[in-house]
């Protein structure tokens, strides 16, 4: 993943209400959508970037005077400079509807200079717009398009727009290919369901699932391994899988807690502490009555969250006692996931870290 997060933004009917002709230059009829600044707030603590794309007919001429079309131009800057809001770069096509201009939306010519200087990444990048010619523009581009109105849908207003975008940048898909396994994870952060784990491993897939429902996230993994062989590969390429798909989803981990518990499961207690720093280290003290639950080997239950550690870019410590085996196992895998439901909750807009980066 590569490239930067952009909210590509129309103008009328998505920044401010679509004014009427005879109040183009109107400033005390300028109204903004409803809701668009609280929402313009969160994206932009999580990390996201704006850029204004509009097309506006005939700027210039009779029909749209320059210093009229500027007046409210700036005063709508303006407004959403005095609240913390401000634009990347403003694109605007003066050309009419029948004229053939390149940089006319759904058209992408005037995006040109900024495409030449920047990287988009194009899966968490989104254009939101009210006409057609907005979606339109984001499938060319290769983005998501949202489509805003003032009377429309719930899901068209800016509240579920803002929600929608936050939760698309904690999403994942990772497939990962062998000679040994073949696996499909698919990881949600923003959902609690669904959740489904198959790897041929019946208690292996019991814990897997409990890290991602303690965790709180959306999990659907398969593995097809060479379990003819032994378990070892099945259990480690699907650490190494779910770790680099949670990697993903964190993005740049703006706004996460970072760190994450203690657990007891009637006897048995597992003490795990979880920095999700960047940096894979980990560290292990336990020992198991068994050397099985299951199909599962316990030997392979620290090499399971050594290989996650390693993937996930965290540095995992877990300390487990007690005398059944299945509860400690089981209390390992959900202290793991509540470990990782507090150190990927969002809980604020900045980077926590004070390197700049994680």
């Amino acid at each position: 993943m590569s490239g930067r997060r952009i909210v590509f933004l129309d103008r009328d009917g998505t920044l401010n209400e679509e004014p009427a002709d005879e109040q183009v230059d109107s400033l005390d009829k300028i109204r903004l959508m409803p809701g668009v600044v609280p929402a313009l707030l969160d994206l932009q603590r999580a990390g996201y970037s704006f850029v204004v794309v509009t097309n506006q007919d005939g700027l210039g001429t009779d029909s749209l005077p320059q210093d009229r079309f500027d007046r409210a131009h700036r005063f709508i800057l303006d407004l959403f400079a005095s609240q913390g809001i401000e634009f990347e770069a403003v694109y605007l096509c003066p050309h009419f509807k029948h004229q053939d201009c390149a940089c006319r939306k759904p058209r992408l010519g005037m995006l040109d200079p900024f495409l030449r200087d920047h990287e988009i990444d194009r899966e968490r990048s989104f254009m939101v717009g009210d006409r057609d010619t907005d979606l339109e523009f984001a499938a060319n581009l290769g983005i998501e398009g949202l489509r805003i109105r003032l009377d429309g849908s719930p899901a068209e207003t800016w509240p579920a727009i803002a929600a929608r975008i936050l939760g698309a940048g904690r999403r994942a898909s990772v497939r990962r290919r062998t000679k040994e396994t073949e696996i499909e994870v698919r990881v949600d952060l923003s959902r609690e369901d669904p959740i489904a784990v198959r790897t041929g491993l019946g208690f292996f897939d019991h814990m897997i699932e409990q890290i991602a429902r303690h965790g709180g996230f959306s999990l659907e993994l398969a593995c097809r391994g060479d379990l003819h062989v032994d378990e070892h590969h099945t259990v480690e390429d699907c650490a190494l899988a779910l770790g680099e798909a949670l990697r993903a989803a964190l993005g740049d981990k703006r706004g996460i807690g970072r760190y994450g518990f203690l657990l007891p499961m009637d006897e048995a207690e597992a003490r795990v502490a979880l920095d999700l720093s960047g940096r894979p280290y980990f560290l292990w003290e336990g020992r198991f009555g068994r050397e099985r639950v299951g199909e599962l080997p316990t030997e392979l239950v620290p090499h399971f969250f050594r290989s996650l550690a390693d993937s996930l870019g965290a540095a995992l410590h877990i300390e487990v006692r007690g005398e059944n085996t299945h509860h400690m196992v089981e209390a390992c895998f959900k202290s793991v996931g509540r470990s990782l439901r507090q150190a990927v909750r969002p809980v604020g807009g900045e980077l926590p870290s004070t390197k700049g980066t994680l």
